[in-house]
């Protein structure tokens, strides 16, 4: 899955697992694997779109990505630094360079603190500005995100979901950042809110010259900000592609069932309704060979057994299956 210019952000073969509490002195040690071995590239300027089922590991992907969670193994170049060996204060240097968006307009936002506190904090804990000027800053960012400079000093509670999120948007590109991770920015708004919030990040990129990782569930959210579009299964990316390709040519059997959930705007034409057999499996226990055989309709007995190897079968276009790199056990 290699790209042609140097990436911003590439990520190679990342693990998270969480390790589970014994439930008895000679129990085996269980862990979760959130993140299972996961490879991508982040080009300067690109949207990735990053989309699954809840609990297919994405949310869990982007904190890993930013070092909120510290990474099992693997290894995250950010500009060509591998930055799973920074030590705690070079960690820090290069925080303002990679922000995050939190799913959660309400518990993202400290209720005691005002708006100057909660976005200017930032700029006073990595020395980039002090005293009337964070105010300044602070006012100037906000305004470019639709929130009128009188309100800095107004609490959270003073204002709505949808302009708490402006303000946790505000409160990432404080900093000036090079990534911004969007752990689902607009799935806790009211519909009507949603377009509003994409529409601003779509304008902000293009005036900042952001790079994101767009973490949704929704694919027609993903798709209408995304260059590529990333789908995530237990842990494991599946399928990769442009977001043009991967719509018009869905390719994985799961990623076929994602695109026939979403709904289409014409009521004359229809859609047949792809519903998978069965529940997640738990990533604590994931099924052997492709995780996602026990729910294919397309399964075969090789599935079970036997991992599949990623297959480019388009230009920069790749899915993991059987169907598409045929292989046999040894």
């Amino acid at each position: 899955m290699r790209m042609q210019n140097t990436p911003l952000l590439k990520v190679e073969d990342l693990k998270k697992h969480f390790l589970l509490k014994k439930t008895s002195l000679f129990a085996p040690q269980e862990k979760v694997l959130a993140v299972d071995g996961v490879s991508f590239e982040l080009q300067k300027g690109e949207t990735l779109g990053l989309v699954g089922e809840s609990g297919c590991g994405k949310s869990t992907l982007g904190r890993t990505i930013l070092h909120l969670i510290e990474p099992t193994s693997g290894k995250i170049f950010f500009e060509g630094r591998d930055i799973t060996k920074l030590k705690p204060s070079e960690l820090k240097r290069l925080r303002p360079q990679m922000q995050i968006i939190f799913q959660d307009p309400y518990s993202s936002l400290n209720p005691r603190l005002t708006i100057e506190n909660i976005v200017g904090d930032a700029l006073k804990t990595h020395g980039l500005a002090q005293g009337s000027e964070v105010a300044d800053r602070v006012a100037l960012i906000l305004e470019k995100v639709g929130i009128h400079r009188e309100k800095m000093r107004c609490f959270p509670h003073e204002f709505s979901g949808g302009q708490r999120q402006r303000i946790g948007i505000a409160r990432a590109l404080i900093l000036n950042p090079k990534l911004i991770i969007c752990d689902e920015p607009v799935s806790a708004l009211d519909v009507s809110i949603q377009a509003q919030v994409i529409n601003l990040l779509s304008d902000l990129k293009q005036e900042f010259q952001l790079s994101y990782i767009m973490i949704a569930h929704d694919l027609s959210v993903v798709n209408h900000v995304s260059n590529r579009i990333a789908v995530m299964y237990l842990g494991k990316i599946i399928e990769l592609a442009s977001n043009k390709e991967l719509l018009a040519n869905p390719l994985h059997p799961y990623t076929q069932a994602l695109m026939s959930a979403v709904p289409i705007l014409d009521p004359d034409k229809k859609k047949k309704r792809i519903i998978l057999k069965g529940d997640v499996p738990s990533p604590v226990n994931p099924p052997s060979g492709c995780r996602f055989h026990p729910r294919c309709p397309k399964g075969q007995e090789i599935c079970a057994r036997v991992e599949p190897r990623w297959a480019q079968v388009a230009d920069n276009h790749f899915v993991m299956c059987h169907l598409y790199a045929p292989c046999q056990p040894r």
